[in-house]
């Protein structure tokens, strides 16, 4: 039968049927093998019966559909598929405490732009700011992406986000702090999500997630549940093609002199243009020329 996986640890993987009924169950020991592809929470998988009747394990890896990826903590190359089959990343930041950083929301959109998977951005935690707290995002709308102003305290905006989770599979994301599993718990109250205190001495989150987990929701879909990332690496992509990941870039590449623009110096650049008119942030480009720097440094002989 199939099942989707939920969450793993020590090698037991809890997967659901399409009845929702929830079986522990290990990996086939082929699928163990260093060249088999890596499970990850999200995978569709194929469960066969072990042979004494009792228990299951993954038999196959179904093809994803899509994959939100990075690259292996501490600094290593490699791969690490944070979650499979992923409808929309939500990337929730606080308007306060911690302070927004916009070179690292910047990272979370790149990241999801790179697996072509679309992004909404959370500003939560609007009660500790005064004014519009969307304001200082208005680029990031400008560029296209929607944004849902939330606040648990006063229960602001948790409607409208409820609605567009509703059968889609959504994962949550975003640093250490932002209130994601709070945000959750608040909209759904049955799925009990820890949620850790904020220090007052690095106005860093805590880290309450260990590794991503999904839940079903009761009217349909599921929402994963990822660790806070203080740092993003960015999997597979090319300077090249990074301008893909800024989604104002992708209309206006089309328009450049050269089709291998990168959007820096060349002539009859509309990307620069965009820039010199104010039709594209600066700080966004900003956020594009240090991102390509970076993919820059770390393989020259792209």
């Amino acid at each position: 039968m199939n099942a989707v996986v939920l969450r793993g640890t020590g090698g037991i993987w809890r997967a659901r049927d399409a009845d929702g009924v929830e079986y522990d169950v290990s990996l086939r020991g082929r699928l163990k093998q260093s060249d088999a592809p890596k499970l990850a929470v999200g995978d569709d998988v194929r469960l066969e019966r072990e042979a004494r009747g009792d228990t299951w394990a993954i038999a196959e890896i179904l093809p994803r559909r899509s994959r939100l990826a990075r690259r292996a903590p501490g600094g290593a190359y490699g791969e690490r598929v944070v979650a499979a089959n992923v409808d929309q990343v939500i990337v929730v930041f606080a308007a306060a405490h911690p302070e927004p950083n916009a070179r690292m929301l910047d990272r979370f959109l790149v990241i999801a732009g790179a697996n072509d998977i679309p992004s909404r951005i959370v500003i939560n935690k609007v009660d500790l700011v005064s004014g519009d707290p969307l304001a200082p995002f208005a680029d990031y709308a400008r560029a296209g992406y929607p944004l849902h102003a939330t606040s648990v305290v006063q229960r602001a905006g948790l409607d409208a986000l409820h609605d567009v989770l509703r059968g889609r599979v959504s994962a949550f994301t975003g640093p250490s702090g932002a209130g994601k599993s709070s945000l959750l718990n608040a909209m759904y109250p049955g799925l009990s999500l820890r949620v850790g205190e904020i220090s007052r001495s690095v106005d860093k989150g805590r880290h309450t997630t260990v590794g991503a987990t999904m839940h079903p929701l009761p009217d349909g879909g599921y929402v994963m549940d990822t660790p806070g990332l203080r740092e993003v690496g960015l999997w597979n992509l090319t300077p090249a093609e990074l301008g893909h990941c800024f989604i104002e870039m992708r209309s206006l590449a089309g328009q450049c002199r050269f089709r291998d623009c990168r959007h820096r110096e060349e002539p009859d650049c509309a990307v620069l243009a965009a820039v010199a008119s104010g039709a594209m942030s600066a700080e966004r480009y900003d956020s594009y020329r240090h991102l390509f720097t970076e993919l820059e440094a770390q393989a020259p002989s792209w």
